[in-house]
């Protein structure tokens, strides 16, 4: 059977940790910032960890 690809969107959205956590981004924070305020935005700049079946699925797409 031939190797499993990975999935190049999910690559570029997806970043597991070292411990094998799956980091995404925050919606919300790609445009029309100008009128969002200061304290959203600060709040909207780290990473989230993704969780349950959302996680198995990049697990899948990343060939992990």
């Amino acid at each position: 059977m031939p190797k499993m690809k990975t999935h190049k969107g999910a690559k570029k959205r997806f970043k597991v940790t070292g411990t094998g956590k799956i980091m995404r981004r925050n919606k919300n924070l790609n445009h029309l910032l100008e009128k969002k305020p200061q304290s959203r935005k600060r709040r909207l700049a780290g990473e989230r960890q993704l969780t349950g079946g959302d996680a198995e699925r990049a697990r899948r797409l990343l060939g992990m």
